[in-house]
């Protein structure tokens, strides 16, 4: 079985990587974590942090956030649509009148 470790907990070893005190051998037995796996953590950090600065990452969660908005709100008017049908179809077939 593998094992899983958190964001939180690869995050901390990323971190003691780039403070360049330790080198990555020495954190990665440190941790008991194996050199390459630390490695691919650092190059994934490396890679993905010029967007924590740009506007064009802000920009696309902010869509994200509004298609998101916009899906709950056709899910919410669907289910009043389904909901107004149940009852009409209930009320005509006397479903209603039989389940009192």
């Amino acid at each position: 079985m593998r094992k899983q470790y958190t964001a939180e907990f690869k995050a901390k070893v990323v971190r003691e990587v780039l403070r360049e005190e330790k080198t990555l051998g020495e954190i990665a037995s440190q941790v008991g974590v194996h050199p390459n796996q630390v490695r691919q953590w650092r190059d994934k950090v490396l890679v993905a942090l010029p967007e924590v600065f740009s506007r064009k990452g802000e920009d696309e969660v902010a869509a994200k956030d509004a298609a998101h908005e916009q899906q709950v709100h056709e899910l919410y008017a669907e289910i009043g649509r389904l909901t107004t049908q149940l009852t009409w179809l209930e009320k005509k077939s006397g479903y209603l009148n039989h389940a009192k």
